[in-house]
């Protein structure tokens, strides 16, 4: 596929707002035929620039759940202790994400529960038994903004 031009990046921002907005309104908002719009479409998504659409599942109310960022620093950052690391956090799926990361720490884990005493299992029971790990650091999340649509948007 050839450079991402301006018309691409306006579909992918649009994309990215409401996956679900019909071709026909996104190529009039970009200014290309409902044909032209949907064969740009097809190479981003050949080309693995759209790997896919999703849909934002509301777990109950956002009062309800609370995200939690947690930060992981191991003992060490060899192949087989970052392998050991993974495999353990692949068997719990209270763990909604793993970012491997440079900097700080070496891991960025996100769970969501519904309070500090779910939290604090979570915290006993899988993240101080995770293989390696030498430091947790946890920040409990007020909301995500980028999950929630502005008002008057669908």
């Amino acid at each position: 596929m050839a450079a991402i031009d301006a018309i691409d990046r306006n579909i992918l921002r649009l994309l990215r707002l409401n996956a679900r907005m019909s071709n026909a309104r996104l190529a009039e908002e970009v200014g290309l035929s409902p044909s032209a719009c949907l064969r740009r479409i097809r190479l981003l998504e050949e080309a693995g620039v759209i790997r896919g659409y999703t849909a934002l599942v509301d777990s109950g109310s956002s009062e309800d759940t609370i995200a939690v960022i947690i930060n992981i620093t191991l003992e060490r950052q060899t192949e087989e202790h970052l392998d050991r690391f993974e495999a353990a956090v692949r068997k719990h799926p209270e763990i909604r994400e793993c970012f491997l990361m440079t900097g700080g720490s070496d891991y960025l884990l996100r769970v969501e529960v519904a309070g500090a005493g779910e939290f604090e299992r979570i915290h006993k029971d899988i993240l101080s038994t995770l293989p390696g790990v030498l430091r947790i650091h946890s920040s409990f999340s007020i909301r995500n903004v980028l999950a929630t649509r502005p008002k008057g948007r669908r």
